[in-house]
């Protein structure tokens, strides 16, 4: 009598291997998500870094030839302004541009991962009420 019927053995032997498959199906399941989610924010870094690209160039591009034209058309126009002070103003109106600039890259968009958060939290909120059960 030490010894359990094999209908018994076979029984929890599936019930075991339904659980194993179940865990490894929960867990593909989640991995494959933060797969997707990773691919989605490697699209979002790689928008925010030409984004920054345009803007470095644009402002740079900007900062020259800004600089020039203020520079001949002061000397122009304004032989009593020193050429300096209108270079001097013209950079801290650039560099306030590129700062807007840099203040809407902070702004960003959704965090990442929303999906995978999501479903860990469901995960944990799950393993929380099986615990209270026990």
């Amino acid at each position: 009598m030490s010894e359990a019927p094999e209908t018994y053995r076979d029984e929890a032997e599936g019930a075991d291997g339904d659980w194993k498959a179940s865990a490894a199906e929960f867990v593909q399941a989640r991995i494959e998500l933060i797969r997707l989610e990773a691919r989605d924010a490697g699209r979002e870094a790689a928008r925010k870094a030409a984004t920054v690209v345009i803007i470095t160039g644009c402002a740079i591009l900007c900062w020259m030839l800004v600089i020039t034209g203020l520079i001949g058309l002061v000397a122009a126009a304004r032989p009593d302004w020193p050429w300096y002070h209108i270079t001097l103003v013209a950079a801290g109106l650039h560099l306030a541009i590129a700062g807007i600039g840099v203040l809407s890259l902070r702004k960003g968009g959704q965090p990442p991962f929303p999906l995978t958060r999501s479903e860990f939290a469901k995960d944990q909120a799950w393993l929380e009420t099986l615990k209270k059960k026990r």
